[in-house]
């Protein structure tokens, strides 16, 4: 017998269990049961210029990374962190899932540099690195997240984990997403530049931004793109024009490439705004959504026909097109929007069919940024030579490393790292001249930042073997001291050593 105490907790429970079941009713395919979610909102005012399905909730995966850095940033601006303070990578963050820097257990970097490592690289070891860091641990970190999530008015977020990975209890929606982006560009106006740098350069690796629509759309400078395919392809955007900054939200497409069409369309739209059009409604006025729990867009994004997407506009742009038209059909009937769209908006509700011939222009040239572990590049390039040394047997790794002639050490001098590899851990763009002029056909630093260092040491090595015995060769008929004795028994252990390591 339910008495009345009883009825609203079995009224919480039932409509729990009806959002599940309309959650698992998405594999139907029925025409417009998910709406997504997208958000054009003036930065200064506030002011809504389109919304739709803004404040459903939804899964947030990388621009929980938004969230991630607002908190960090929060904790310097109170004197609790610095910008150069050393964050250590634990073995739990160093096994966290790809997207990764790959540091090993130990690696020390600083705040600064991990920050900008999320915003391009979208690490997740180096965001779950600043969560255990500056919060004491992950679940101290979330706590400070939901506790900073809820001063600024973030009304349906819920944050569990710092980099975004899969969660099913961790989402947010377009609306807050809206409110943080706001609030980053508001609070912490020096540190905008965070938001839009085009790449970074770790060593002699370029990696560029996941945001597609930074340098292919005129005025983007920020901010975030995240995908995980319970959640499909989500940004936050930012874009200035003659002074007028807007910023939008996209959430849940099926690829890289819809969603920065989709948002292009969706600035196209706002800019061309009058102010005096957009009526009195702001991110506050916007209503609570009716959705208890966020979809899951997993058979719908990751189709195990077809190539697992990543969030690179490339990779997107392959898959998609793989894809077919059945998967376009299967989008076209999952991303339906309830009503017809203006004329001015067509392109941003179109499915993946309709955006099939649509392009960006290309991107603008990569400025990338230099990033490095320990203090400073001299620091990293150190813990580069170090780290480097078991990796091959001990008698002949350094000795192929190391110029100055003597026994074969255990562990390279720390003061005199070998030019390759004091260029790969510091990042240096300008090789130093002397190796240069023993490579053959040396490419562009530019065009080579991808290429790997093995062959290079080869093209090394061997010519400095043969110039080598053709200079001491004469040498114990001209002076038979003992120290021409020593000269040639030294210089063919460290050509072989060199033959080893290559």
């Amino acid at each position: 017998m339910f008495t009345a105490a009883l009825l609203p907790r079995l009224a919480g429970r039932l409509l729990g269990l009806g959002a599940l079941l309309a959650a698992g009713s998405l594999a139907a395919g029925t025409a417009g049961a998910v709406t997504a979610p997208m958000l054009v909102v003036d930065v200064d005012s506030g002011k809504v210029i389109y919304s739709q399905g803004a404040t459903d909730p939804w899964y947030p995966a990388s621009i929980t990374k938004l969230m991630t850095t607002y908190v960090a940033l929060d904790m310097v601006r109170q004197g609790r962190a610095s910008m150069d303070q050393l964050l250590t990578i634990s073995e739990a963050a160093a096994a966290e899932p790809p997207s990764k820097m790959g540091f090993k257990p130990g690696t020390q970097l600083t705040l600064d540099n991990a920050l900008k490592i999320i915003m391009v690289k979208s690490a997740n070891d180096v965001a779950w690195a600043i969560g255990e860091n500056l919060g004491g641990s992950i679940d101290g970190f979330a706590a400070q997240m939901n506790e900073t999530a809820q001063r600024l008015g973030m009304r349906e977020s819920h944050w569990y984990n710092p980099n975004g990975l899969p969660d099913p209890r961790q989402w947010t929606s377009a609306r807050d997403m809206a409110v943080l982006g706001r609030a980053l560009l508001r609070d912490f106006p020096e540190n905008r530049d965070l938001f839009s740098i085009s790449a970074i350069q770790f060593g002699r690796a370029v990696m560029p931004n996941h945001n597609g629509l930074l340098g292919r759309y005129a005025g983007v400078d920020g901010m975030k793109t995240g995908f995980i395919c319970s959640g499909g392809f989500n940004v936050v955007a930012s874009a200035n024009r003659n002074g007028r900054r807007i910023l939008t939200v996209v959430m849940g497409q099926a690829s890289a490439r819809e969603r920065d069409l989709k948002a292009a369309d969706l600035f196209d739209y706002g800019f061309g705004q009058s102010s005096l059009g957009w009526g009195g409604q702001t991110l506050n006025d916007l209503p609570v959504s009716s959705a208890a729990t966020p979809p899951d867009m997993r058979p719908y994004i990751c189709d195990k026909r077809r190539p697992m997407p990543t969030d690179s506009d490339s990779s997107a742009v392959t898959a998609g097109a793989g894809a077919g038209g059945n998967a376009d059909n299967a989008n076209a009937q999952l991303m339906a929007v309830g009503a017809p769209p203006s004329s001015a908006l067509a392109f941003a509700t179109m499915n993946s069919a309709a955006l099939r011939n649509r392009a960006l222009p290309p991107r603008a040239p990569l400025q990338p940024v230099l990033v490095w572990t320990g203090r400073d590049p001299a620091e990293s390039a150190i813990a580069a030579t170090d780290e480097a040394a078991p990796a091959k047997p001990a008698a002949s790794k350094p000795a192929a490393r190391v110029k100055v002639a003597k026994p074969a050490p255990h562990k390279p001098s720390p003061h005199k790292p070998a030019p390759s590899r004091s260029i790969a851990a510091t990042g240096a763009t300008v090789p130093q001249p002397k190796l240069l002029a023993r490579q053959k056909a040396a490419a562009p630093a530019a065009a080579s930042a991808f290429a790997s260092s093995g062959p290079a040491t080869a093209v090394i090595a061997e010519p400095k073997g043969q110039k080598a015995a053709g200079k001491t060769a004469p040498k114990p008929a001209a002076k038979p001291s003992p120290k021409a004795e020593t000269k040639p028994a030294q210089k063919p252990t460290v050509k072989s050593a060199r033959k080893k390591d290559d």
